[in-house]
C-alpha cells in the first residue's frame, strides 16, 4: 500500500486560481471561471484581443483579474523581471492557500492539417514549447494544455508532443489526455482537441509515479461533463442530407438562445461586392474547403475563419455575422466584442477560442477531481 504525504497546506475546497496564458478574446478563461475557478492573470500578445478580452468580462459584470491583464509576448515571462513579476504572483496564490493553475491553448496552425503544417519549426509551433517551459519554472500546482488533434494524430507533431509531456513528467508532474469533440458537450459545433492535464506529484502522494499515473487514469473524471456519444451525433457517411440529432447541437437553437439578430455583433459581417455564388451553394453543403452553407437543423463545422475559410449563413446569401459565430462556439448571449474591433480580429479570436461550454466541462472536470481525489487516495 502506497503512503500518503502532505500536500503543503494547500486547501483544495477552495476555488483555484488561475494564470491563463495565450487568452485571446478569454473563451477558455470564461470557461474556467464559471467552472469553479478564479481568472487572476491574462496574457495575450495581439492588444485587439486583450481588449476584446476586457471588454467582454465587463459587459458580463466580471471583475478584472487579481494580478492584472499583461499585454506581451509570453517568451518574456520565461526571463528577467518577467519571470521575476510571474513567480511573485504565484507565491501570493500560494500563500493565501489556494490551489494554483495555468491553462492556455498555444496558437496552433504549425500543427493543423488545414494550417501551415510546419510543426515546432513553425513560429507558433515553438509557442508550446515555451509554455511547457513557463510550466516547469513556475511549477503550478496543475496544468491545462489545449490544442488542434494533429498535434496528437499526426506522427511527425506526436514526436514533439510527447517529448514535451515527457518533459513535464520529468519535472513532477503526473498526466492525462483526452482528444473530446465539442458536440459530445452540447456545442453546435464539430471540433475536436486534444486536452492535456497534469497536477503536481505532491498533490498524489504516491512513491510509484506509474501507480500515481494510473491513479489518475483511473479517477480524473473525464467526459465527467459529457452529453452525447458522437454516435448520436455524427453521420458516417460524407453527404448533405441531415440526420436527426439533438436540437442543442443545431445552429438553429443556438442561434435562437443568443437571440443573433438583435446582438450587439449582430451587423458584423463580411459584405462581399459579388454574392451570386452565395446563393447557388444549398443550405447544408459543407463538402468544400470554403463557403461552407450551414444548416439550421444540423451542426456547424469547425469554426475556423483563416486560410480562407468561409461559413455562409443557412438561408441567407451572405457570409454569418459575428453574434452567430460567436453563438457556434456557445458563448453566453450578453458576451460581445467592442463594435470598433475590426472584422479580421472578431473572426480570428473567435476561430482561435476554446468553446465555452467545452472549456467549462473541462474546468468542472478538473475542480471535481480535486475535490474528490483525498477521498480517493489509498489510507495508510
Amino acid at each position: 500500500m502506497q503512503r500518503r504525504k502532505k500536500t503543503d497546506g494547500i486547501n483544495t475546497s477552495s476555488r483555484g486560481s488561475v494564470f491563463s496564458f495565450f487568452s485571446g478574446a478569454g473563451f477558455l478563461d470564461l470557461g474556467f471561471e464559471k467552472g469553479g475557478f478564479e481568472i487572476v492573470f491574462v496574457n495575450e500578445l495581439h492588444e485587439p484581443f486583450l481588449k476584446a478580452h476586457k471588454h467582454a468580462r465587463g459587459g458580463m459584470g466580471l471583475k478584472d483579474p487579481r494580478y492584472g491583464y499583461n499585454h506581451g509576448d509570453m517568451g518574456a515571462l520565461t526571463e528577467g523581471n518577467g519571470k521575476k513579476k510571474l513567480s511573485t504572483f504565484l507565491s501570493d496564490a500560494k500563500k493565501r492557500g489556494e490551489i494554483t493553475g495555468f491553462i492556455g491553448g498555444p496558437p496552433c496552425p504549425d500543427f493543423s492539417v488545414a494550417g501551415k503544417n510546419r510543426g515546432s519549426r513553425g513560429q507558433h509551433g515553438k509557442l508550446s514549447g515555451i509554455y511547457t517551459k513557463l510550466i516547469k519554472q513556475q511549477k503550478p500546482d496543475f496544468f491545462v494544455f489545449e490544442n488542434v488533434k494533429g498535434l496528437y494524430k499526426t506522427e511527425l507533431h506526436r514526436k514533439y508532443y510527447d517529448n514535451l509531456k515527457k518533459q513535464l513528467r520529468a519535472n513532477g508532474y503526473v498526466t492525462t489526455e483526452r482528444l473530446i469533440n465539442a458536440l459530445e458537450y452540447g456545442v453546435a459545433q464539430d471540433r475536436a482537441r486534444i486536452i492535456l492535464v497534469g497536477f503536481k506529484k505532491e498533490l498524489l502522494p504516491m512513491e510509484d509515479p506509474e501507480v500515481a499515473k494510473q491513479f489518475l487514469e483511473d479517477y480524473f473524471p473525464w467526459w465527467g461533463s459529457k452529453k452525447y456519444s458522437l454516435d448520436q451525433i455524427k453521420p458516417t457517411t460524407k453527404q448533405v442530407k441531415v440526420k436527426k440529432m439533438p436540437e442543442e447541437v443545431t445552429v438553429n437553437f443556438w442561434f435562437k438562445k443568443n437571440d443573433v439578430l438583435n446582438h450587439p455583433n449582430s451587423k458584423h459581417h463580411f459584405q462581399p461586392q459579388v454574392i451570386q455564388k452565395f446563393r447557388t451553394i444549398k443550405e447544408g453543403d459543407v463538402s468544400k474547403k470554403s463557403f461552407k452553407r450551414l444548416h439550421r437543423d444540423r451542426y456547424s463545422p469547425t469554426a475556423a475563419y483563416g486560410n480562407n475559410e468561409v461559413h455562409l449563413h443557412p438561408f441567407r446569401p451572405r457570409r454569418i455575422s459575428a453574434a452567430e459565430a460567436l453563438a457556434i462556439q456557445s458563448l453566453p448571449k450578453n458576451f460581445s466584442f467592442p463594435s470598433d474591433m475590426t472584422l479580421s480580429d472578431m473572426f480570428k479570436a473567435i476561430g482561435n477560442g476554446v468553446p465555452f461550454i467545452a472549456a467549462r466541462a473541462v474546468a468542472k472536470d478538473v475542480a471535481n477531481f480535486l475535490a474528490i481525489k483525498d477521498s480517493l487516495l489509498p489510507k495508510g
